[in-house]
């Protein structure tokens, strides 16, 4: 009995782990450099900077989602969007390319997996290439309309 009550706390055992180390470097490298505007947890501010907590859009951009956030990272974004039946006009999201790779990783899976619930996260490839030539704002925003449509 004691054997089997044993065996069943070890098999729980990672579903009441902390989170990874890595998880918890997304959380406060978007805390610190992103929380600013889009808020804690991602809720955004209206007005200033869009919700990235947005299940319809990332769901709408399916396995394109680390591109665009990249894209967004990258690139920045400035213009008009729509979010959650909210305008953003004006909109001037400054590029972070003054991360490191391993920074914008971080921060990509904190959005879109602990955000968002979305099982995908950018390769070192797409980090790369997208560092080296993002889209254009103009790109972004209709690959964004499009995944809303």
């Amino acid at each position: 009995m004691r054997l089997s009550v044993c065996l069943s706390l070890i098999a729980l055992a990672p579903l009441f782990a902390a989170p990874s180390a890595a998880d918890e470097v997304g959380e406060q490298l978007f805390v610190d450099s992103c929380s600013g505007c889009h808020q804690l947890g991602g809720i955004g501010q209206p007005g200033l900077a869009p919700p990235l907590v947005d299940p319809a859009l990332w769901n709408g951009l399916g396995d394109k989602a680390p591109d665009y956030l990249l894209g967004v990272v990258f690139g920045g974004l400035t213009g008009k969007i729509s979010a959650q039946g909210q305008d953003y006009i004006g909109l001037a999201m400054p590029p972070q390319d003054w991360m490191s790779d391993e920074e914008v990783e971080a921060v990509a899976r904190y959005v879109l997996q602990d955000l968002n619930g979305i099982d995908l996260a950018p390769t070192a490839a797409q980090i790369a290439a997208t560092r080296a030539s993002h889209p254009s704002h103009q790109a972004l925003r209709a690959q964004r309309k499009e995944a809303l449509n």
